[in-house]
């Protein structure tokens, strides 16, 4: 394998940015879908010049999971008119210019009045290629919790609760986001290896929405994990532009038939190996580098042409594997449809 597709993995896998031109290398633009979409008679539902906008044509939210040592989690009570008095996470929209960690932070203080440092990326939900949520835990640092007494626009009150069957939620969609990162809490508690260590989104600037694969199969002739790389300009891992208007699941089925056809094997997503985001230079794209990997092995998958199997040093290997084996090993990702 190339070293700096090697390089890169390593990269990847350690929750750090890819640099360099070949990171910027997309190998199936909203051009090319549109395209793909017309010669199967289909009218394209995007302009192939889209661009993400925060405000205007994404939207990013942040939701942020605490969770004391009574296994307690910190709850805000709503004060916009269409919910006031249920209770929620602190969350709401990253603002323009804003970190993930940023936002994630001045949440927090404007719907609690607690301090926080964000620590790790618990999960990203996707509704359409232009919503993301990205839901954080960290630790509380300072600050005083909110009491009615100082109910602002922002909040009600907040408070510790062990008990959410004993509040008027909002809604109950925060109940995986609190279930997973309690499991991830207690994950690292019990110093499980198969739970990821603390990893926020990498800051790197992208102009646009971007997912990126690390697609490992087996060679049955020799045993050995073998990488799809891109070989259009250079080596890289293969990327796609994100649909903005359809789901990432239907985004990952488009590109896999574009890289080997339409009868594609059998192949599963296994959750998220690093978020890129930095709009400080006033960029609101952003990358996702998703893990699959392939039942069959190599010698059944063929591939069109754009692509080429790489076999993967056996150190790298054996880590992919390990990815690939444990079901908490990655950042998961969920898909609303």
């Amino acid at each position: 394998m190339p070293d700096s597709v090697e390089l890169s993995l390593d990269r990847v896998l350690h929750g750090l940015p890819l640099e360099g031109e070949e990171s910027e290398i997309c190998d199936f633009s909203l051009e090319e879908q549109n395209a793909a979409c017309e010669s199967q008679g289909v009218q394209p539902t995007v302009s192939p010049n889209f661009k993400p906008v925060i405000g205007e044509t994404v939207t990013y939210v942040v939701a942020v999971v605490l969770i004391n040592d009574q296994n307690e989690v910190l709850m805000m009570q709503e004060a916009k008119e269409s919910c006031a008095g249920k209770w929620y996470l602190p969350a709401g929209r990253i603002e323009k210019g804003e970190t993930i960690s940023e936002a994630g932070q001045r949440e927090v203080l404007e719907e609690t009045g607690l301090h926080v440092q964000c620590t790790t990326l618990v999960m990203v939900e996707c509704a359409r290629g232009s919503w993301l949520r990205y839901v954080l835990t960290g630790v509380v640092t300072g600050g005083k919790l909110k009491t009615p007494a100082e109910a602002d626009k922002e909040s009600l009150q907040a408070k510790w609760v062990a008990n959410l069957g004993e509040l008027t939620l909002r809604a109950t969609d925060i109940m995986d986001l609190i279930n997973r990162t309690r499991a991830l809490k207690e994950g690292r508690k019990s110093r499980d290896q198969g739970w990821p260590k603390d990893q926020l989104p990498c800051l790197r600037p992208h102009s646009k929405l971007l997912l990126r694969l690390v697609v490992v199969i087996k060679k049955k002739s020799t045993n050995r994990v073998h990488v799809l790389i891109s070989e259009k300009t250079s080596w890289h891992l293969p990327t796609c532009e994100i649909h903005p208007s359809k789901n990432l699941h239907s985004t990952l089925k488009r590109f896999m038939v574009d890289l080997f056809g339409a009868d594609v094997g059998a192949h599963r997503p296994h959750g998220l190996l690093s978020v890129e985001y930095d709009p400080r230079e006033r960029k609101d794209g952003a990358c996702l580098t998703l893990l699959v990997a392939f039942r069959p092995p190599l010698e059944e998958v063929p591939i069109i042409g754009k692509c080429v199997w790489h076999e993967a040093s056996k150190e790298l290997g054996e880590r992919l594997l390990a990815k690939v084996a444990s079901k908490n090993s990655t950042i998961p990702i969920h898909v609303i449809c």
